[in-house]
């Protein structure tokens, strides 16, 4: 017990010194949300894949699909490195920091409004980010308390309002600067964490080899009939696997915590460096952990879904492991919890002031004034998601995946089309962002409060969250095609950005 809160005792040390050794990178907006556009290629690689993967990962995602898809929810951690990071940094990085820096914007309310010319989509796409974000951060909460249960024995609300507060102080004393390098810390934690632990759960089950075998004789009638489902290649149900690597995968593309990570980049050698870093990150934490949850099924002796869920099964497989092997994993956890929670307040607290409050509620409001009502608004919403963990928890509504899947679906499902659109296609029309939105949150809203109204595939937040991103995708060039089209100066205007010629050396570029 001694060694396992010394370690936590130095880990929070650490995050907080550097929040407030950052501070001086936050006496503006553009300081304290995007780190002065001037972040490199290692901090953002890192600051996307801790934003990326938390404890609904490790915990919730990791526990629920590797029990029931067994090792062949590993593709879901391939998909996160191939669709999510690589694809993502790929397809979006070049062309967000361009066009946002074209349009000043720091946050994607903001280049929505500036994008389609409207005031009132970029309030509603506020609206859209600060509800929807509240269901995330509440699960991320959630996920933690499990393993600091196991780990320490001390209540769960104890372990939120520690996770708040110390997140809320280097949050509010650096910004973005201050998270994105304890991001980088906490990834290193991550990376480390994640091998340490899956090489010690192996071992326990005799190795690799042993492993496989023993969960190849796992037979449960009501997931397969199939011999061996659990250790085969695709799975006992590779269609609903394929919608959790869609939601997880393509989801990112339409998450704001996560877009708004290329809005900081500092230049070209950033995107090729933050393109590989990113999916080595993903391959090793995302593969790691889903690979990992797919041993599950070998503790089923010591656990009960039925009474204690999904989120019980990673903490049980590491529950008899050594004093320093659960500090780590708890250090792990907790790194990536709070990697994506002060990820997720920056985004909200700074878009519910720059494209709600300013101008709107507030005229003429001062940098000064906007950074204290962003910082307020941190409180606020660390606040109110910690709330409802707490309650969510006691009445055991729902498991962290599910609520995960509902907040990224109306995120993704709102956004992911739209915004992809409004940077390669100059055609892409305000009534059609609006459809998207209005479709996206709704269909994930009328999921959570009439599930049973849905065909069966779509009674599943993560399948209903994948159908409403695919669906996006075809809804924004359908209406687009019969709406009134923005106002071509502006689009030729900021598609002309695209176009600006800079000289390089020759060892950057080769002469034609």
């Amino acid at each position: 017990m001694i060694l396992k809160t010394v370690m936590l005792v130095l880990f929070f040390a650490v995050m907080v010194g550097i929040g407030l050794y950052c501070s001086k990178h936050a006496t503006d907006v553009n300081g304290f949300v995007l780190g002065g556009r001037s972040v490199g290629p290692w901090l953002t690689a890192f600051a996307y894949g801790t934003s990326y993967f938390s404890a609904v990962i490790f915990v919730g995602y990791a526990g629920q699909f590797g029990w029931k898809y067994g090792i062949a929810s590993t593709w879901i951690g391939i998909g996160n490195a191939i669709l999510g990071s690589m694809l993502a940094w790929v397809v979006l990085g070049r062309r967000t920091r361009i066009i946002t820096q074209h349009f000043c914007s720091a946050t994607m309310p903001e280049y929505f409004g500036a994008r389609y010319q409207s005031n009132a989509l970029k309030i509603g796409a506020s609206i859209i980010v600060f509800i929807f974000l509240i269901p995330y951060t509440a699960s991320l909460y959630n996920g933690l308390s499990r393993l600091f249960g196991m780990a320490f024995n001390i209540d769960y609300t104890v372990c939120i309002v520690l996770m708040a507060v110390l997140t809320g102080i280097y949050v509010i004393a650096g910004g973005y600067m201050a998270t994105a390098i304890n991001d980088f810390i906490q990834g290193i934690i991550m990376l480390i964490g994640i091998i340490t632990v899956i090489a010690a759960v192996l071992k326990s089950n005799g190795g690799f080899l042993a492993a496989i075998d023993g969960l190849a004789r796992i037979e449960d009638a009501t997931a397969s009939s199939t011999p061996g489902a659990f250790a085969s290649f695709f799975g006992p149900d590779p269609v609903n696997l394929l919608g959790v690597v869609i939601l997880t995968s393509l989801g990112t593309w339409g998450l704001p915590q996560m877009v708004q990570k290329f809005y900081a980049i500092k230049n070209e050698t950033a995107i090729h460096k933050g393109t590989t870093i990113s999916t080595i990150f993903a391959v090793v934490v995302s593969g790691g952990c889903y690979f990992l949850g797919g041993f599950g099924r070998l503790y089923s002796d010591k656990i009960d879904i039925a009474s204690n869920g999904y989120d019980s099964v990673i903490p049980t497989m590491l529950e008899d492991l050594s004093p320093l092997l659960i500090g780590l994993v708890v250090i792990l956890v907790l790194s990536a919890s709070m990697s994506t929670l002060s990820s997720l307040v920056i985004a909200s607290s700074s878009t519910l002031t720059i494209d709600v409050i300013k101008d709107n509620i507030v005229k003429d409001m001062s940098e000064k004034k906007q950074l204290l009502c962003i910082r307020i608004l941190i409180v606020v919403f660390i606040a109110i998601s910690a709330i409802i963990a707490i309650i969510q928890y006691k009445s055991s509504i729902t498991f962290i995946a599910q609520l995960m899947g509902i907040s990224w679906g109306a995120l993704a499902g709102s956004f992911l089309a739209p915004f992809i659109y409004g940077l390669y296609w100059k055609k892409s029309t305000k009534a059609a962002t609006w459809t998207c939105f209005i479709f996206g949150s709704g269909i994930m809203t009328l999921n959570l409060i009439a599930r049973p109204v849905f065909p069966v595939i779509l009674q599943s937040p993560i399948n209903c969250g994948a159908f409403a991103m695919i669906m996006g995708l075809i809804i924004v060039p359908v209406v687009s095609l019969f709406t009134k089209k923005p106002d071509s100066d502006m689009v030729e205007a900021a598609f002309a950005t695209y176009n600006r010629t800079h000289e390089v050396k020759a060892s950057t570029a080769l002469d034609d």
